[in-house]
């Protein structure tokens, strides 16, 4: 199977987790390119920034389109993780890659058994705990620049638990401060990151944009908390997988 196909087929697996599930997706986009594209775990994260950042940005207009995006909310979440998703972009830089394999596989671990926990979107909000906020930002820039990931499965439950804010509007706020964080990420890593292969990702991000959309046609196909488990259930595999390549 070509480059080209695989970089599709991929993209558009991670855009319709994305799409279906409001958070999750990118974080099948590092594993796809390190073992089906040939990319380093460190070349994975950077590309991986840049494809979240496209997706979650497009996602991002179709969620205010339709009024479930908190601005303010979410612009002050997001200012919380710029400096750590800053700095740690910069220390992943210089990080050995098996140690980054195996980070990326313990966090992939987390969110298949959050997902596991997790109510899928449409359920209740938990009490608001504005305290946590600061942190809970803090810690999901840093996760978004160290990793590559957007951390949506991690934006999610704290914008509803820590923030308030119910489950329709925590998914497309996230989308918000996933796009910020990643964004600030991305400008500390390609300014000394080796050229990314835009063969392979212009292709992968082209996909994962166009499937985000029908990510949404799948959940209403599927209910919302089964197809958030076979997710977890492939998370979960990937993440060992990982783990157990990350210590050969």
């Amino acid at each position: 199977m070509s480059t080209l196909v695989l970089a599709l087929i991929a993209g558009a697996v991670v855009g319709s987790a994305l799409g279906a599930l409001g958070g999750g997706g990118s974080v099948l986009a590092v594993p796809a390119l390190i073992y089906l594209l040939g990319f380093t775990p460190t070349a994975a994260t950077t590309a991986s920034l840049l494809i979240v950042t496209a997706t979650s940005a497009t996602s991002l207009y179709s969620h205010a389109t339709s009024g479930n995006v908190h601005w303010r909310t979410g612009a002050l979440f997001a200012a919380a993780g710029i400096p750590p998703a800053m700095a740690a972009a910069a220390l992943s830089a210089h990080l050995p890659e098996q140690l980054l394999t195996a980070a990326f596989g313990a966090v992939a671990g987390l969110a298949a058994l959050r997902m596991f926990k997790s109510p899928a979107p449409g359920d209740e909000p938990r009490p608001v705990r504005p305290a946590r906020a600061a942190g809970a930002g803090a810690g999901l820039g840093a996760v978004t620049g160290f990793l590559g990931v957007g951390g949506g499965f991690l934006a999610v439950p704290a914008l509803v638990g820590v923030l308030g804010l119910r489950m329709r509007a925590a998914v497309g706020t996230s989308l918000l401060v996933i796009t910020v964080n990643s964004l600030a990420a991305l400008t500390v890593r390609t300014g000394g990151a080796a050229p990314l292969d835009w063969a392979v990702v212009a292709p992968f991000t082209g996909a994962a944009i166009l499937a985000a959309r029908d990510g949404k046609r799948l959940a209403a196909a599927i209910k919302g908390p089964t197809l958030q488990r076979i997710f977890a259930v492939v998370l979960l595999a990937v993440a060992a997988f990982m783990l157990t390549d990350s210590v050969r």
